[in-house]
């Protein structure tokens, strides 16, 4: 899609994107984030409205991910899955951010689409 998006509208979707940051402080913070923004900011711009959903999907997906690794902490694999979680999260969530700021559109890999 080559359509230029407004400086506002790339912001907000950047933020949707960064806003799973929240994480670290918050329980649920890394889905609750990005659903505030797409929740405040869907009816403003299609774009941000696109953005905002794909962020809380994988917000949503890294979590079921996690909660699983975590169970297979009793077989030891869930460390090396947690690891590895983490590391996908935080480059793809990177990479969404960046993408958003520039105006371009982007798919987290291994998301469930809860929200279309």
């Amino acid at each position: 899609m080559n359509v230029l998006y407004g400086k506002e509208e790339r912001m907000w979707a950047m933020i949707a994107h960064l806003s799973s940051l929240v994480g670290f402080f918050i329980p649920l913070g890394n889905v609750l984030g990005p659903l505030i923004v797409w929740l405040v900011k869907r009816e403003t711009s299609p774009f941000v409205d696109r953005h905002g959903k794909e962020a809380v999907n994988f917000g949503i997906s890294v979590t079921i991910y996690a909660a699983v690794s975590s169970i297979l902490l009793l077989v030891f694999i869930g460390a090396l899955l947690l690891i590895a979680l983490f590391l996908f999260w935080a480059v793809f969530l990177i990479m969404g951010a960046v993408k958003a700021n520039e105006g371009s559109e982007f798919r987290y890999p291994l998301t469930i689409r809860f929200i279309k």
